[in-house]
């Protein structure tokens, strides 16, 4: 059961800052770091998830959280190429992936996941992107095929529109930069907290 806030950050930093604020469900998504500092950060962020009773999902290093006793692990289409999604599942790790269009759903569902990411919803700043915003009635959609698997939706959220979202069927809201480039990141987060505590299903 994913909780319906679903934080990104991209350092171990952010976690001291905003778990207190109420948050249940983080990934750690960093780029580009050595495997010495990734090791060390995923091993805190650990930690840090497990004394707060919330859910860690560790994005891309899933070799790292095998060795680090982690039980997440979300993965892009890209780096499905070089998963080894079946040593994941011996491992006792769940997995989720990204998806943005059909053939990525159709790939994404043969592995069996845990949830299903869909993005970007609306448009996003957070990176380029190859895809147009997928809009509410593609939330919609994807939850109608995908069934009873979780449904992530990311892009370009913010607390009002995460009601837009769970009340299309998503079964969580994931955010970066609406709270990470916020000018009071941890009031931000209480109100996507608050938020998504009373709205959707």
């Amino acid at each position: 059961m994913l909780d319906r806030f679903y934080l990104i950050v991209d350092s171990t930093e952010w976690l001291h800052r905003l778990l207190p604020q109420g948050v249940r469900l983080v990934q750690l998504r960093i780029k580009n770091k050595p495997e010495d500092v990734l090791r060390t950060e995923i091993a805190e962020a650990r930690a840090l998830c497990e004394d707060a009773g919330a859910q860690l999902i560790v994005n891309d290093y899933w070799q790292i959280a095998i060795e680090e006793g982690c039980d997440f692990v979300h993965l892009g289409q890209e780096d499905l190429d070089d998963a080894d999604v079946e040593v994941i599942r011996q491992a006792g790790i769940r997995l989720g992936v990204s998806t943005h269009d059909d053939t990525e759903l159709d790939r994404a569902l043969s592995v069996q996941p845990d949830y299903i990411a869909l993005g970007p919803v609306f448009p996003t700043i957070l990176k380029k992107m190859a895809w147009a915003p997928q809009g509410i009635d593609r939330v919609r959609e994807w939850k109608r095929r995908i069934g009873d698997v979780p449904l992530v939706a990311i892009g370009g959220l913010t607390p009002e529109r995460a009601g837009q979202v769970l009340g299309a069927g998503a079964d969580s809201a994931a955010v970066v930069t609406d709270i990470l480039l916020n000018a009071d990141p941890e009031a931000r987060t209480r109100e996507w907290v608050a938020a998504t505590r009373t709205t959707g299903r």
